[in-house]
């Protein structure tokens, strides 16, 4: 049975200001929302992966008889006995998408610390760990490769060129040669990865912790070997992803395989330590950026060459120079990547996959070309502003990143601002000011919604899309309010489930993009079946008149040479028709990838940062944050606003703390748990200004809506570095910053 989103009583409707709190909230606070773990089937069976102890080798003993004999212990799979997994074929677009491509158990070489060799499955948890911790594994090893200097075999691929970068780099005036680096990142959502798999003997039905139900779908159908319409995806509720959950890991294979095989529904959670190995990372990324100007400051050439640690097996790229062959106007630029491969689990999508780490990269370079040219760092940006994507050579359809510079700097007070190292002070500290560019992709997916008018003067929208925390439930509420004038606590917003028509992934910050010309084709519809209805059935509203007389306002339907207020509420036009709802089917085309595309859709953003230096005791802070982003129509302030907030935090543990690092003997993640792996915390953030523009893009669709999930993150790493150089005379290029990096400055500043 669909399981109904969550209504708000009358007095928690949509406020005139848009600042609608979340439909969704009240079941969270209340703890009645389910998540994919809390789902427990009658006869559910527990599976705890056995995960390997080496990072390159193979299995040459699997000794189970312990294991066996334990309490409770339905079966133990491995190589020898998981039956037909398949690999997934090419992905179409964004169906049959995966990152780790292997089926779990599919060989017996180990390729990284932690890949699962074997799957206990018990009656109860406990039961499945103790026997898990029983199996007896046997390998042939040899040295993993986990370092950190990296180096490819592969020849680089060209992602971006024009011009002759590297004759105008040699001939100019003023160059900059450095190279940035930033660090393995874990994802740690709070919500673990987990897997509720149901088989019925024709069917799956999957409770995912996903970001896209649709494309998990296809996958598992793939690698089950079972028709689509074979495999139910069901995730309502997610406690966040950051990327990590986009696509399916080899957890949910073995939960649903072992499922199938003893006809019982099997549970399988990742534990916090697996969620360093097994689901996915920020790869590592070694960045060499050339950059060439006049004296003047105008970019001559732009030159950014990217490497990333990747799996053995898969080829996974962070795509670094996503924003660099677009951020600035300069004649020569070429961009291109290559794989480092390494005996880690394989990376995946992390907020922000691409331009996050590019433009730390990117965004400090312009930083050291504006000291070389001992020019204002915002003034330099101005100078070299693009009027065009000169990448793809066509119009922006929206593009103020100018208005966010000067918009920033008066907020942040830039023009008090003095350039000297260490040059200004304040109760005792010194003080770090710091700016940088920020943008990311705007695009949207294929989608499709349903919406039903009902008789009891309801609404329902629906679509296999789903809400993972950033307030997807709302958004869908506030369209259906702007079209009709249904109130929250009348309208049912139903997600996460792949029965509904097929929605789009919560990725890319594309899902409230993709969404919006589904739901108001869909809200269309079913205004004209209505009018259709009050019109033409048997006891009709209005009789003798026809469907294009009439106008729907604030959930009355009226003629439109009167007054909204002389209408008649739908539900009593449905009731009266002896008919139980008018609904309406909506779609939507993508945009990504479209060859006859027109313009380049982008958002935009400024990123300033302050930071406090305090050489006595070496003690470095971030005091303030103010962000300024250009990302078309705000639908809903409030939780777009706590989006921007939640990636800046994000933003200053990339700056600060974030590591996952690697033991060189084993290959293991050291730091797999939230103790060890230091993430920004309340005590680091400081106070945060958001701001946005609010300038509404209609190419990308008619409310003019662009995502904000993952710009906020974008650049903010790279204006908290310029601001430790500007305090401490320390360019830090290699995240996150240590103590260690600040301590000569720390022993000048005392000399």
């Amino acid at each position: 049975m669909p399981l109904a989103s969550p209504t708000l009583p009358p007095q928690m409707s949509i406020n005139p200001n848009g600042k609608q709190p979340r439909i969704d909230g009240p079941v969270k606070v209340t703890g009645s929302a389910m998540y994919a773990s809390d789902h427990n089937l009658p006869g559910m069976l527990y599976a705890v992966p056995v995960c390997a102890t080496i990072a390159n080798g193979k299995i040459t003993a699997l000794d189970l008889t312990s294991a066996k004999a334990m309490p409770g212990v339905k079966a133990i799979y491995h190589h020898g006995n998981i039956g037909s997994l398949f690999r997934s074929g090419p992905p179409q677009g964004f169906s049959g998408v995966i990152d780790e491509k292997r089926p779990p158990f599919e060989d017996e070489v180990v390729r990284y610390y932690g890949q699962y060799v074997a799957a206990v499955v018990a009656l109860t948890y406990e039961q499945a760990i103790a026997a898990a911790n029983a199996v007896k594994v046997t390998y042939s090893s040899s040295a993993p490769d986990v370092s950190t200097y990296l180096t490819s075999t592969e020849a680089p691929k060209v992602d971006s060129h024009r011009g002759d970068p590297d004759a105008a780099f040699a001939s100019a005036p003023v160059k900059v040669d450095q190279t940035y680096v930033t660090p393995t990142e874990t994802h740690n959502p709070i919500e673990l990865h987990a897997s509720v798999a149901d088989w019925d003997g024709q069917a799956f039905t999957l409770y995912e912790t996903s970001q896209a139900v649709v494309n998990h779908q296809n996958v598992m159908a793939q690698m089950l070997g079972v028709p689509q319409e074979n495999v139910r995806v069901i995730s309502r509720f997610l406690g966040s992803g950051f990327g990590g959950k986009l696509w399916p890991w080899p957890h949910a294979l073995i939960a649903a395989s072992a499922s199938r095989d003893l006809k019982r529904p099997v549970k399988l959670v990742v534990t916090r330590d697996m969620m360093f190995q097994n689901v996915g990372h920020r790869p590592q990324t070694q960045q060499r950026v050339r950059l060439a100007a006049t004296p003047q400051g105008k970019l001559l050439a732009v030159m950014h060459d990217s490497l990333n640690h990747t799996s053995i097996l898969d080829d996974y790229s962070e795509g670094c120079s996503e924003a660099t062959a677009y951020s600035y106007s300069v004649p020569n630029l070429r961009a291109t990547s290559a794989l480092a491969r390494r005996h880690v689990g394989t990376p995946t999508s992390m907020r922000g996959p691409g331009a996050v780490p590019g433009l730390f990269a990117l965004e400090s370079a312009v930083d050291e070309l504006a000291v070389a040219l001992k020019m204002d760092p915002i003034a330099l940006r101005l100078l070299n502003e693009p009027e065009k994507d000169e990448g793809l050579n066509m119009p922006f359809s929206s593009r103020h990143f100018i208005e966010c510079l000067k918009t920033g700097a008066d907020k942040f007070g830039w023009a008090n601002r003095t350039p000297g190292v260490g040059s200004m002070k304040k109760d005792g500290l010194t003080l770090g000011w710091g700016v940088a560019g920020c943008s990311w992709i705007a695009e949207r997916m294929g989608a499709s919604a349903s919406f039903e008018l009902r008789n009891d003067g309801t609404a329902r929208i629906a679509t296999a899309t789903q809400d993972i925390g950033t307030g997807t439930y709302t958004v869908l509420a506030n369209i259906v309010r702007e079209n009709t004038g249904i109130p929250h606590d009348r309208t049912e917003v139903v997600l996460g489930d792949t029965n509904l028509p097929a929605g789009a992934i919560s990725g890319g910050s594309w899902a409230t993009a993709s969404c919006i010309p589904a739901v108001v084709d869909a809200i269309q519809k079913a205004q004209q079946t209505l009018f259709g209805i009050a019109t033409a059935e048997p006891n009709a509203s209005f009789p003798g008149k026809k469907a294009a007389d009439l106008a729907f306002t604030d959930g009355k339907v009226h003629l439109k040479d009167q007054p909204a207020a002389s209408g008649i509420p739908f539900g009593d036009i449905l009731t009266k028709a002896n008919i139980r709802a008018a609904a309406g089917d909506g779609k939507s085309e993508g945009t990504f990838g479209d060859p006859k595309r027109k313009f380049s859709t982008h958002s935009f953003g400024a990123q300033f940062a302050e930071v406090t230096w305090q050489p006595e005791i070496a003690r470095l802070r971030v005091s303030r944050v103010v962000t300024v982003i250009d990302a078309g129509h705000i639908l809903n302030p409030k939780p777009a606003r706590n989006q921007i907030e939640g990636a800046v935090v994000m933003g200053i543990g990339m700056a600060l703390f974030e590591e996952t690092n690697y033991d060189p003997r084993f290959g293991a993640p050291i730091n797999n748990n939230l103790a060890d792996y230091i993430m920004a915390t309340n005590a680091d953030v400081p106070s945060i200004d958001v701001t946005f523009l609010d300038y509404p893009d209609l190419v990308l669709n008619s409310l003019g809506a662009r995502g904000v999930g993952e710009i906020g993150l974008a650049g903010i790493a790279a204006a908290i570095t310029s601001a430790v150089y500007h305090a401490t005379g320390v360019r830090v290029r290699e995240l996150p910053v240590r103590i260690e990096d600040l301590l000569p400055a720390a022993t000048w500043k005392r000399a």
